[in-house]
């Protein structure tokens, strides 16, 4: 089992930034991946970013240029620096790990963007 705490959200004005940290702790030698997704009001999950275990990263083409995906291994943390937020950026951010055949997720930290 792997539990993940996710923190650093809240309130910005458009073009802020917000830097959210996920934690990770149980069994993180299983740890490979580790990522972002985000959930607005009423619309479906959207993958946002991953990291891999050597530090190759990927981002949806909707915050690419603008968000930056990082780890510190010795911490089990994954960061995710948001900068030149915009209101579309408004959601539940969800960090994740894969461990092989199993995700683990967080329990979401919200970011609103909003003048």
């Amino acid at each position: 089992q792997v539990q993940l705490v996710a923190s650093g959200g809240g309130l910005v004005q458009p073009g802020g930034s917000l830097r959210l940290s996920c934690a990770a702790s149980g069994s993180i030698s299983r740890i490979s991946s580790m990522g972002w997704s985000r959930q607005a009001p009423g619309k479906q999950r959207e993958w946002v970013s991953i990291i891999t275990s050597v530090g190759s990263t990927n981002y949806a083409d909707s915050v690419k240029g603008r968000f930056t995906i990082s780890r510190d291994n010795a911490k089990n943390t994954v960061y995710l620096q948001m900068n030149s937020l915009k209101p579309e950026d408004t959601a539940v951010y969800y960090c994740y790990t894969d461990t092989g055949a199993v995700r683990y997720w967080g329990q979401g930290t919200q970011v609103t963007v909003s003048s």
